[in-house]
């Protein structure tokens, strides 16, 4: 508690019991004033207290009756909300323990009253729990008085009150008892209590008891009271109680404190006087009750049991024998006994249930078992108890087999020998094999009909009750069939255990003091204390006691055991019950061989020998003696007799193995069944873990064994073991699969049976093997003739006695191996197989074993060993040359790293394998090579390195099996790693050999010869290795050739630099290019069938479908990696002198795969081109950017100052050599090589890719099915080539390359996708994306215009062609380009298999062209070779084409860029036109830019239907912004213009303005309707220039005015009618087209007026403005009409009117001016 003493929890406690009395104060104001002062008082009172003490805690408590009085004050006023915080308070108080005896007093009879009232009755509950927890203050009288205020809460109406009373009663009664234990504990070194209370003590006085203890009596002994129905001594006030309530509490006392009953006489005195009694009392009516016996009739209920309390009762007795033993003997007999007869069967189901459940408790208890055997049994005159239990389980079990389930009586009660009755023919039987799985589902007992599941009631040792626990239950409940059944299994079961556990304990105990002869060290348990007493100290003595004892309880047990276990044996059809079944037969047949109590031991193994055989086996062993005499004998069990029974072969079981009798002549076949095979598992066990101790039973074991094998057909196996056969000859043995499982195990304790030959003596060993021998020799002469299975038992026994003798192999090793080796030529198959298992598993087994001195020491014994390894090579049977390798594969696994010169041997033995020897041969010898290659190179000699190459490499040729040769490429890459790593070692040690070697060679005359000569070892032994990849990579098997490959490149790769540089002339002509021609030739030759799919069911990708196809794979993987390897090692193979041949070899093939007409090919030749000009950075590294090279503006590095022919200037370096330096790591220095050879490089290169380009892409002939036609990733990927080509190139680029280069890429962008490629790589119709291949093709125009614009001027006249390029893309917007003669769909319409080629949506391609155009323009407009070539003039005519269509192009956006790039370009081009008007170099111009805009604004193409106002509107806001330009750019420079241009625009404004709408309305009516806007710009811009004095030709003039005649005058006209027809027209409405034409009308009127306002007056002619006023009078006759629309633009026309109004002047004034 030391929280609640911390200064500052006292500080909080005093805040809290502040403000509980101010809030007490607050509750009680108004209605109780005495209260309220009260805790006025009390504040001030804690004050003080508080104030004045140090110890502020002691002082509370000193003065807690007055602290505590407010509070109880306040619970007196029953008000709920003060209570409820009164009560909080006080176990606020109570809690930090400042409450005083008297206090807790007042507190409790204030609890009381609140009790009385039935008020807060939780609350009241709580305060007392903490009261009680808290401190030890209240005892006596105020304890009892609390202790019954909760008995009192427990029998409340309320639920919840009650349970949680009940939950209280059961902590305050813990409490008292820990305050008892507590203070014993305190007192315990004052005064030593009296040892052992004798049983027959007197009563002692209550007064000798301390305080705790004496509440604590008071408790207990009222509790008996209260149980008895008698009134409480000291539990003043209760009023009512129950029984089971009471006996919950007595249990939970008893449980959990014995060592109060053992301690205190008074208690224990309790206990015998009070608690026997008591319970002997209320057991009455479940001994007199018999089930059955007319209870109908039987009025008096008081007689039947009643399951809450006689559960109870038994809960409590189980207490009393468990704690208490040694106090109560005579009791507990009587409640043993009582025990027993609950058992009975005619008493009801549930009280067996709950009595199996009590016995079941005390099964668990072995000692208390032997306590009952000594104290009963072992007396004279006393109930035999312990044996009594055991028999009362064995006929309870048996009971419940033969009584009906019904609960009558049984009628027939199958006493007597039911041998006859159980006879049932096995064929019968077989029927069984039919029913999947066994009949039962449920582990479950069956014996005669009767059928008993088997639950799982408990884990094992430890005994979980069920109905012992339902504390809830009133009504007996509905026992579940089966349950009380598998509980007495379970107490037998762990009476087996226990008994056994203990006593082999105690045995071993014994054993050891008997070799220590130490003093015995007393194990003090209870029961066994008065034993001890009476013990001497003398060692013999106390064995023999202990002795006696165990002896007694086993024959005490073990008849009626046997009798239960057999039963259950047969009865079983659960594994895992005969499991715990026959388990617990064997340890009571071990025990009782330990004890040597023959005739016990003997039955219990009868019963596992007779349960292994099928019924009635014909096995005279068993049926003999001590076997017959038990079948037959009845036990007498309380005087009923009880048979054992014998097996009844209905036992509904899964038969799992059918198999012929062991005998001279067979006759049909025997059955086992899966608990035959149990059994016989369990007789194994026996024999090998207690042999021991088996005696005479050897005999009935080993003959049962043998007859088993026999019938499983148990043949021998690796180390002699017996297993199950491969394939048994003939029909007549029949496994299952679950048998098969269980063999092993059999088979394995089989085998240790025969172990025990170690513990010969050499000479007896001899005698073992010659026996065996002969046998051996025996069963081969028997085997020569027939092909009969041949008994092996002699070879495979053989072969474990050597096993077991290894210690000291060498005196047998010559005559065993030189059998065996014998038996290996035998020619049965069977027999030499087994003869081969025996000598290899010798073999290894003696390389293995740790010989004294190891073998590594002994070299005469390590070849003794090896010997008949070698001698197997010599017999040619497969078999045996398998077994020969599979041995040699485990010697390496165990034995590679100690074998030395063994190598040669081993090496040889792999390589000797050929190819037609099969492929389990290969497969195991390979097996053995890929060991060497991972664990054993670095252990033999260098020399032998070579061996090893050459064998891994003809396993790769080897094509039995595709595995094997690709993981001999696997091994090829390993061996290489191996040399990579352990280079400098290998090098010493070859240079050493061959050092030697040449002296060998020079004393002799010969010549050394091997292969690849000149170069030195090391490197021979790489070019030997790349040699075979070589080979390799041009297997037959794609799969071969493709991880050949991969390995040989990789290779190379990886350690190339290890090799001399010299060497690397021999790797590129010997090994690369001879490859790449092999494959070259391979590939173009390959068939073209298709391949269906290989081997059945292995399914072959479309892609890889022909020879072809897969010859294609290699082709790309070998170029890839030559170009890699050209790539990373430039700087090694620069050097060497035929730099250039190797290039242009190179680039020849990376040619002819690009042409190749396979779409893989050809992709991956230009990933190898690009590799080997060093565009993609060597190392794939997702880190690094795919950034071109020839991005990063390479640091130009001067070379030297080499002139080339016609160069004046030195070279710059392209790559810089920053870059080199990164790209190899510094151990590796770049070597710059001569800049002029670099240069020849590239433009070889050049040539190449225009070679590539210009046949890929050249259209083909004819077109048929076959036509082979350039993918877009192939063209893409070609194109992105340019670029980073040209970086290099530049210098020399000429016109004719930009021309070649042209033609490349107008071919590559036109040629169509195939349909089925389509979906992938076009975008949907709609959206406006470019292919990659179109992005790349613009990137290489604009690479090139980049270069042209920072380039010296002779490049400048480049630009015009790069114009044209772009402009004829632009073309492809409404005319998508041709290939050849090939038929393609719109992409738009083509569904994917109609068309077999499709064009693509060329309109974002041209679109994005022709926004490079008006770029590229921008910035050179004024160039002059852009100039000279008039390429303004062909962006116009280019233009014009979608501009012309307009809304007949393919895509709407075409003609609005093209509007807008029209105008762009305009507005750059034309002041530069101007400019260059005298030169006429832009004569030709002007007429094309007529007829563009002619062609634009008057377009033939008619708008879609479904066009929208809006859309309209926009549209016709474009025609606007071209009438604003030539009102803006061109009209104002009418001077600098040609005539005829200007001529032409002002007939174009004509025809557009609103005058010239056609007469005939009807068919232009949309136009007029829509062009309104449109109209006004080009009258308005007519007008400007035919007012301004700018006209500089009458006629121009003339056209105007004209025009402006002809409009007034059809206005007029067109007025006059409207209003005539308005007249005619009444009430009906005008036609919508006349409407139309008169709003029209009125528009230019007001257009026109404001227009001659803006001119100067001097470029009007009078007769215009006449023409205008007279129109007045008309339109003010129209006001009457009835349109609003017409009556809105009369406004507009009638407003400008206002400007001619104004006083008459003098008629001198009013002339014509």
């Amino acid at each position: 508690m030391s929280g609640t003493h911390s200064p500052e929890a006292v500080k909080k406690l005093l805040e809290n019991m502040q403000s509980d009395l101010r809030a007490l104060s607050l509750e009680c104001k108004k209605k109780f004033p005495p209260v309220k002062e009260a805790a006025e008082s009390g504040i001030i009172k804690v004050k003080t207290i508080a104030a004045r003490n140090t110890e502020i805690l002691a002082a509370l408590k000193e003065n807690s009756s007055e602290v505590v009085q407010p509070f109880l004050m306040g619970c007196g006023t029953k008000e709920p909300k003060i209570t409820q915080l009164c009560l909080a308070a006080i176990q606020r108080l109570m809690s930090h323990e400042v409450v005083s005896e008297t206090a807790a007093g007042s507190i409790i009879n204030m609890l009381w009253q609140l009790m009385e009232n039935s008020l807060e009755e939780l609350k009241l509950l709580q305060t007392v729990l903490v009261l009680l927890t808290t401190n030890t203050v209240v005892h006596d009288e105020a304890l009892s008085k609390a202790i019954v205020l909760c008995l009192r809460l427990h029998f409340t109406k309320d639920n919840i009150t009650n349970n949680t009373a009940a939950a209280t009663v059961r902590q305050v009664v813990t409490v008292v008892f820990e305050r008892m234990v507590a203070e014993d504990e305190r007192h315990r070194d004052i005064i030593e209590q009296p040892a052992l209370i004798q049983a027959n003590s007197n009563r002692r006085s209550v007064s000798t008891l301390r305080p705790c203890a004496k509440d604590a009596y008071m408790l207990f002994q009222d509790l008996c009271q209260l149980v008895n129905a008698d009134a409480p001594y000291w539990l003043i006030g209760m009023i009512e109680m129950t029984r089971t309530f009471g006996l919950e509490l007595l249990e939970s006392v008893l449980n959990d404190f014995p060592q109060v009953f053992l301690q205190h006489q008074e208690f224990s005195f309790l206990l015998k006087e009070r608690v026997c009694p008591l319970v002997i009392k209320l057991f009455s009516p479940n001994i007199k009750f018999r089930q059955g016996s007319n209870t109908s009739s039987s009025p008096a209920p008081v007689e039947k049991p009643y399951f809450p309390i006689c559960m109870r009762l038994l809960r409590v007795v189980s207490v009393l024998i468990k704690q208490f033993y040694s106090l109560l003997v005579t009791e507990c007999e009587i409640f043993l006994s009582l025990l027993v007869k609950f058992l009975d069967a005619d008493k009801p189901q549930w009280l067996r249930a709950v009595a199996v459940e009590s016995i079941h408790r005390l099964c668990v208890q072995p000692q208390l078992l032997r306590s009952f055997c000594q104290s009963y049994d072992m007396k004279q005159h006393s109930t035999k108890v312990f044996r009594d239990i055991v028999n009362a389980l064995g006929s309870f079990i048996q009971s419940l087999f033969l009584v009906p389930p019904t609960g009558n009586p049984a009628t027939t009660n199958q006493a007597g020998n039911n041998n006859a009755a159980g006879t049932v023919s096995a064929p019968a039987n077989s029927g069984m094999l039919g029913i999947g799985g066994g009949v039962t589902l449920l582990p479950a007992f069956e014996y005669r009909g009767t059928w008993i599941p088997i639950l799982t009631v408990t884990v094992q040792g430890s005994a979980k009750a069920t109905y012992l626990e339902m504390l809830d239950k009133v009504e007996p409940p509905t026992i579940p069939e089966g349950y009380a059944m598998s509980v007495a299994f379970h107490c037998l079961l762990d009476l087996v255990r226990g008994i056994t556990s203990m006593i082999e304990g105690e045995l071993g105990e014994t054993e050891t003091e008997c070799q220590t002869s130490s003093e015995a060290a007393s194990s003090a348990t209870q029961s066994s204390r008065q034993q001890e007493l009476q013990s001497t100290s003398d060692q013999v003595d106390k064995e023999t006691v202990n002795r006696a004892v165990w002896e007694e309880m086993v024959n005490a047990c073990w008849c009626g055991l046997l009798a239960a276990l057999s039963l259950l044996l047969d009865a079983s059809t659960d594994e895992t019950a005969t499991e715990n079944i026959l388990k617990a037969e064997l340890t009571m047949a071990a025990l009782c061989g330990r004890l040597g109590l023959v005739t016990s031991r003997d039955a219990f193994i009868t019963a596992i020998c007779k349960g292994s055989l099928p019924p009635h086996y014909a096995l005279t062993v068993l049926n003999t003696t001590t076997a017959a005499t038990l079948s037959n004998k009845s036990y007498s069990i309380q005087g009923q007799s009880v048979t054992m029974i014998s097996p009844s072969s209905e036992s509904h079981q899964q038969v799992v193995a059918v198999g012929q009798p062991l005998a001279v002549q067979p006759q049909g076949t025997v059955m086992l069944t899966s608990k035959n095979i149990q059994c016989m598992r369990t007789l194994l066990n026996l024999a090998h873990c207690h042999g021991a101790v088996l005696g005479t039973s050897w005999q009935l074991v080993l003959a049962t064994l043998q007859h088993l094998v026999w019938i499983l057909g148990l043949k021998p196996s690796s180390g002699g073991a017996l297993k199950p056969g491969r394939a048994v000859e003939g029909p007549s043995t029949v496994l299952t699969t679950a048998v098969m499982t269980d063999l092993p195990v059999i088979s394995n304790i089989l085998s240790r049976l025969f172990e025990s030959s170690q513990y010969l003596d050499d000479v007896s060993l001899h005698h073992l093997i010659n026996a065996l021998c002969s046998l051996s020799l025996e069963a081969m002469d028997m085997a020569y003739g027939n092909n009969k299975e041949p008994s092996l038992f002699a070879v495979a026994k053989l072969l474990e006695t050597g096993l077991v003798n290894m210690h000291r192999i060498e005196i047998l090793w010559r005559p065993l191996t030189g059998h065996l080796l014998e038996v290996c030529q035998h020619p049965n198959s069977r027999m030499r197989e087994w003869g081969a298992e025996a000598l290899t598993s010798l073999i290894k087994a003696a390389l293995t074993f740790n010989h004294d001195p190891p073998l590594s020491q002994n070299q005469r014994l390590q070849l003794l060993l090896l010997n008949p390894l070698k001698e197997m090579s010599s017999i040619n049977h497969p078999d045996i040359r398998l077994k020969q390798l599979e041995c040699v594969l485990q010697i390496l696994q165990s034995q590679g790293d100690s074998l030395g010169p063994g190598w040669p041997l081993v090496l040889g033995v792999m390589g000797a394998i050929r190819n037609d020897q099969g492929e389990s041969l290969i497969r195991t010898a390979f097996q053995c090579l890929q060991l060497v290659v991972t664990d054993f190179l670095p252990t033999m000699p260098c020399t032998c390195l070579q061996i090893v190459v050459d064998v891994a490499g003809s396993f790769g040729l080897h094509n039995q099996e595709l595995n094997i040769s690709l993981t001999s490429i696997g091994l090829l890459w390993n061996i290489s790693d191996y040399f990579f790593q352990r280079g400098e070692t290998i090098e010493k040690e070859l240079n050493k050999e061959e050092a030697a070697q040449q002296k060998q060679a020079k004393e002799k005359g010969l010549v050394l010869n091997r292969p690849f000569h000149p170069a030195p070892p090391f490197d021979c032994l790489w070019l030997c290795l790349y040699a075979k990849l070589g080979e390799l990579c041009v297997d037959p098997r794609p799969a071969v050739r493709k991880s050949a490959g991969q390995t040989l490149f990789s290779t190379i790769g990886a350690h190339g630099t290890l090799l001399q540089h010299s060497t690397w002339h021999t790797v590129i002509w010997k090994v690369l290019f001879h490859l790449l021609d092999r494959v070259r030739v391979s590939s173009t030759t390959a068939d073209k069938e298709k391949i269906e799919s290989g081997g059945g069911n292995i399914l072959i990708h479309h892609s890889r479908d022909t020879a072809e196809k897969q010859w294609a794979e290699t082709w790309v993987l070998t170029l890839a990696g030559v170009a890699r390897i050209f790539n990373t090692r430039r700087y090694l193979l620069q050097p060497l002198g035929d730099f250039s041949r190797a290039w242009d070899v190179l680039l020849d093939h990376i040619q002819s795969a690009a042409l190749s007409k396979n779409n893989e090919v050809s992709l991956a030749a230009l990933k190898s081109f690009q590799e080997i000009l060093q565009i993609v950075s060597p190392v794939r590294d997702s880190e690094k950017p795919e950034t071109l090279p020839a991005v990063n503006v390479p640091v130009p590095v001067l070379i030297g100052s080499i002139s080339g022919p016609g160069l004046s200037r030195p070279f710059v370096r392209t790559d810089s050599i920053g870059e080199r330096l990164g790209r190899y790591s510094s151990s590796e220095p770049p070597v710059v090589t001569d800049e002029l050879e670099d240069l020849n490089l590239w433009w070889a290169a050049w040539n190449t890719w225009y070679r590539i380009g210009s046949e890929s892409t050249k259209p083909p002939v004819t077109f048929d099915k076959l036509t082979f036609i350039p993918s877009q990733p192939f063209l893409t990927a070609l194109i992105q080539i340019f670029p980073a080509l040209y970086q290099h190139i530049k210098t020399g680029f000429n016109m004719g390359d930009l021309q070649k280069l042209g033609v490349i890429l107008h071919s590559a962008v036109s040629v169509p996708i195939s349909s089925d490629a389509s979906p992938f790589i076009l975008p949907s119709y709609t959206e406006a994306v470019l292919t990659s291949l179109q992005e790349a093709v613009l990137t290489a125009l604009d690479v090139l215009q980049k270069a042209i614009c920072v380039g010296p001027e002779n490049m400048q006249i480049m630009y015009p062609a790069i114009f044209d390029q772009l402009l004829a893309f632009v073309e492809f917007s409404c005319k998508p380009p041709q290939y050849g003669q090939l038929e393609t769909k719109h992409i738009a319409n083509a569904k994917y298999n109609q068309a077999e080629w499709v064009a693509l949506n060329y309109v974002p391609f041209a679109e994005r062209s022709l926004e490079e155009v008006v770029d590229l323009y921008q910035k050179t407009a004024c160039h002059k070779a852009v100039v000279n070539e008039k390429v303004l003039q062909n962006i116009i005519k280019t233009l014009r084409v979608p501009l012309s269509l307009k809304y007949s192009c393919p895509s709407e956006s075409t003609w609005k860029l093209a509007v807008s790039s029209l105008l762009k370009v305009l507005s750059i081009g034309l002041p530069v036109a101007r400019q260059h008007a005298s030169s006429g170099k832009f004569d030709s111009m002007w007429p094309e830019l007529a007829n563009t805009f002619e062609d634009f604004l008057f377009t033939k193409s008619i708008p879609p239907d479904n066009l929208s106002i809006q859309e309209f509107q926009r549209n016709e806001s474009i025609d606007v912004e071209v009438v604003q330009l030539i009102s803006t750019e061109i009209l104002p420079y009418a001077n600098f213009i040609p005539k005829e241009f200007v001529g032409q625009i002002m007939t174009m404004l004509n025809k557009g303005s609103i005058h010239s709408q056609s007469s005939s309305f009807t068919e232009a009516e949309i136009d007029i309707r829509l062009r309104e806007e449109f109209s006004k710009m080009c009258f308005e811009t007519l007008l400007q220039f035919s007012f301004s004095n700018k006209v500089t030709t009458p006629q121009e003039g003339y056209i105007s005015r004209m025009a402006l005649s002809v409009l007034l005058k059809r206005s007029q006209d067109v007025l006059h009618r409207y209003i005539e027809d308005e007249r005619l027209s009444g009430k009906c409405p005008l036609p919508r087209q006349q409407v139309t034409e008169i709003i029209f009308v009125l528009k230019a009127v007001s257009t026109l007026i404001d227009s001659l306002k803006k001119t100067q007056p001097e470029n009007v002619d009078g007769n215009t403005w006449a023409q205008v006023i007279a129109l007045y009078p008309t339109l003010v006759e129209c006001i009457t009409c009835s349109s609003s629309e017409v009556c809105s633009a009369l406004k507009e026309a009638l407003v400008p009117f206002k400007d001619f109004m104004q006083p008459p002047a003098s008629k001198v004034e009013n002339g014509d001016s």
